[in-house]
């Protein structure tokens, strides 16, 4: 069973001259990111946001099917694209009152109201190479039944995560996946 990509955004047109470049330095900048919280995670040297109390970074879900991102922490700023999903995977960098700067899996931020954010965990399927299927086995052992192969981008809940390996599900699937293949969970994290 292949599994089709999910993830959707809608972005505006203002300064988006060259998305690819973007794109692609963001991508860096927010694997670099990534790769900064995973050790912050596993040194348990996690700052807390002042606002809310809880770790930043952190991983959270969007709420709604419509997600209004902004340039800043306020609705008098600018709308810099508009999330058109419920249940993405964002990670929280900043807080400021009601409002959360967030990081998408492209690498873009901007601010968005706290009510639009769910601590549900979900997470994206990502692959090495762009056109790799991403194996989903019966258990947490390479060595078990396949159960569906899973295109980058397919968006599952987490169940649980054990450090290694994720326990997750989705519409036609529910099985174990390399935890370092989802975008949505640190390297080493446990979630339960």
């Amino acid at each position: 069973m292949i599994l089709a990509k999910t993830a959707r955004r809608n972005t505006a047109d203002k300064g988006r001259s060259a998305p690819a470049r973007r794109r692609s330095a963001a991508g860096m900048l927010a694997l670099l990111a990534v790769l900064a919280a995973t050790a912050a995670h596993a040194a348990g040297d996690l700052a807390v946001g002042a606002a809310s109390g809880l770790p930043v970074p952190r991983f959270v879900s969007l709420k709604p099917d419509r997600v209004t991102v902004r340039g800043g922490p306020t609705r008098d700023h600018e709308i810099a694209f508009v999330f058109t999903r419920s249940g993405l995977p964002v990670e929280i960098t900043a807080e400021s009152d009601n409002w959360r700067r967030i990081r998408d899996w492209e690498g873009a931020e901007g601010w968005v109201y706290h009510s639009l954010l769910s601590g549900r965990r979900t997470a994206l399927v990502a692959a090495k190479q762009p056109d790799d299927l991403v194996p989903l086995y019966d258990k947490a052992d390479p060595q078990s039944v396949l159960v569906a192969r899973l295109q980058p981008g397919v968006l599952a809940s987490v169940k649980h995560c054990g450090g290694s390996w994720c326990h997750i599900f989705g519409p036609g699937f529910d099985g174990w996946i390399a935890q370092e293949r989802l975008w949505g969970v640190y390297a080493n994290e446990k979630i339960d």
